[in-house]
């Protein structure tokens, strides 16, 4: 195999890179300056080797514990729980929360293979022991079949600990119609309905 067909089988096996995809990306950085190229391998390296998840919460980052964790102006008596370090960045960009997070690191999906024993589960038990001061976790899983079924078994695991366990409110998006949603979304937006003024 030659060198340019083992980037374009590389490329490929990133999320949402087809074989089509991978080949048009591999022909891009060979028309890159030598330099260009170099410098993205040695990124991609220090990424590999730099990058680690943070033992408290399970976010991404070169420190140990994370910026978010490290930051005594967050809010520790919350918790927000995500299915991947990837989550965060969104609800971050919001500015509407201030709180603590916790990376489960997937959700539950045992048609591939991932059950209970793939995720820190345990770790976020232990994270609510004694002495915590955690009033709230903030189920924020994804709105999938998937994501349903994990809120579901952590909300299971934590009902011992007495701490609040909330879901995310899940609905129409701003901008969306009604004419093109499905009826599990509407069912959950009308569930989820407050008062007028609200918020």
């Amino acid at each position: 195999m030659s060198v340019i067909e083992e980037l374009t089988a590389e490329l490929a096996k990133l999320p949402g890179i087809g074989r089509k995809t991978a080949t048009r990306l591999t022909y891009h950085l060979l028309k890159q300056p030598a330099a260009t190229v170099t410098r993205l391998a040695e990124t991609i390296r220090a990424v590999g080797e730099r990058v680690h998840p943070c033992t408290v919460c399970g976010n991404l980052s070169e420190v140990e514990p994370c910026p978010i964790c490290a930051d005594p102006r967050r809010d520790g008596s919350v918790v927000c729980v995500v299915e991947e370090a990837s989550d965060i960045g969104p609800i971050e960009r919001t500015g509407a929360y201030r709180g603590l997070y916790h990376v489960l690191g997937g959700r539950l999906s045992p048609l591939d293979g991932v059950g209970p024993d793939d995720l820190r589960v345990d770790a976020l038990r232990s994270r609510l022991g004694n002495g915590s001061h955690v009033r709230e976790v903030i189920l924020a899983t994804n709105p999938s079949m998937e994501g349903e079924v994990t809120a579901t078994f952590v909300r299971g695991v934590l009902a011992a600990t007495g701490v609040r366990v909330t879901r995310i409110a899940l609905g129409l998006p701003m901008g969306g119609e009604l004419e093109y949603a499905d009826g599990v979304t509407i069912a959950r937006a009308l569930a989820a309905r407050r008062e007028m003024g609200e918020g």
